[in-house]
């Protein structure tokens, strides 16, 4: 039986924030192109659900997952 990854809790000092700043900010992508070009394709998680806006709000709580890594929005 397989096991989940551990989720990461990334704080982000504030309510929302947008999911391309998010994944950027997380470490999970370094340059803004890789971000915008990976939630196009349809490569980052929300919540478990495929994604491809970049300005979508995040909020506290919510998981992004790319690549099998989890991170968690949190204050």
């Amino acid at each position: 039986m397989a096991t989940e990854d551990p989720i990461e809790d990334v704080p982000i000092g504030g309510e929302a924030i947008r999911l391309g700043q998010f994944v950027k900010f997380a470490g999970l992508l370094d340059s803004g192109g890789d971000v915008k070009e990976a939630i196009i394709d349809g490569l980052v998680l929300v919540n478990g659900e495929v994604d491809r806006r970049r300005g979508r709000q995040l909020q506290l709580g919510d998981i992004v997952t790319f690549e099998g890594r989890r991170v968690r929005v949190c204050a």
